[in-house]
């Protein structure tokens, strides 16, 4: 076991070139040269002593379970060489020669630790029976059923991996689904968000537009009118000069009085045209204020549709989650 022990110890060194303390799978097929082990086998015994399943060895762990593995190996090595010389062994002989039952529970409970059975049974009994009736009844099937064992639990713990990957890719999914509903989220706010503000945008516009013509236009007549009124008045203080200093102008009076009369009559036509235009324009800003109660109806409308809209691409998306 001493001869053994430094072997595991020299194998250990030959991995570790780097002297990271610890040995990984690659490391591990640098025994190829060194034991008649093929690559596949060489990946079964590193599984096999990766009991805890991290993906490397520490010195403890390869010398220990290394040095079990190479006693086996010399063990059924022997028992090769014994059954092709003829010898017979008789169960009696067999159970004499593998120890007592301390033995065997120590060498059964190494095997489990370095399959990592304890990850994936909860009770080890049929196996430990079985086990123990082929070490007693039928040694030299022995290394199959342990090799079996290894194949099959190196099967379950590659399951085991690829749930951890499944269940590691379904949580980058979700959260990938949850950054999408958030992003789609903050592109339909923004979306009723812009609109709200073109509607509200072309509605002051317009509303503006019409203001500012009506104002000129009422500019324009207020201008017009007080043209009219100041020409009114320069007409009635010539009258008002040509009645009191000259009496002979009658026909000039009769004809200043028809040119007041149809001043006047220009005046009242632009009284009544300021009055309808003032009147046009309260129509208009009624008609504006009504256009904007009317355009902020349609934004609330347009709003509780997008709303409607949001939460039905929202129900979608979690019915694909």
């Amino acid at each position: 076991e001493l001869t053994v022990l430094g072997k595991a110890q020299e194998f250990f060194q030959i991995c570790d070139l780097e002297g990271k303390g610890f040995i990984t799978r690659q490391d591990m097929q640098r025994l190829h040269p060194e034991l008649p082990l093929s690559l596949e086998e060489l990946e079964k015994v590193f599984v096999t002593l990766d009991a805890d399943g991290n993906g490397s060895l520490t010195p403890k762990e390869f010398i220990t379970g290394f040095s079990h593995f190479l006693l086996e190996q010399i063990a059924l090595k022997n028992d090769m060489i014994q059954q092709s010389e003829g010898e017979t062994v008789c169960p009696l002989t067999c159970k004499e020669t593998m120890g007592d039952d301390d033995d065997e529970e120590f060498q059964f409970s190494n095997l489990m630790d370095r399959l990592g059975a304890k990850k994936v049974l909860d009770d080890e009994s049929d196996v430990k029976q079985l086990w123990l009736q082929l070490r007693k009844d039928e040694p030299h099937l022995l290394s199959n059923f342990e090799e079996f064992l290894v194949r099959i639990f190196s099967q379950l713990q590659e399951a085991d991996n690829e749930k951890n990957e499944l269940e590691c890719a379904l949580k980058k999914k979700i959260a990938a689904y949850d950054e999408e509903i958030q992003h789609l989220d903050e592109e339909m706010e923004q979306q009723i968000k812009k609109e709200k503000e073109q509607f509200l945008l072309k509605d002051t516009e317009r509303f503006q537009s019409y203001s500012q013509n009506l104002e000129c236009k009422l500019l324009s007549k207020e201008q017009e009118l007080e043209q009219l009124v100041q020409k009114q008045k320069r007409l009635e203080h010539q009258c008002t000069e040509l009645l009191s200093g000259k009496e002979e102008t009658k026909v000039e009076n009769t004809k200043l009085k028809m040119t007041n009369q149809e001043l006047l009559r220009d005046l009242e036509r632009t009284s009544h045209e300021l009055s309808l235009a003032q009147q046009q324009l309260q129509v208009l800003q009624e008609e504006a204020s009504r256009l904007h109660e009317e355009k902020e109806m349609e934004v609330y409308r347009v709003t509780e549709t997008l709303q409607r809209e949001k939460s039905g691409l929202l129900k979608q998306l979690d019915f694909l989650r």
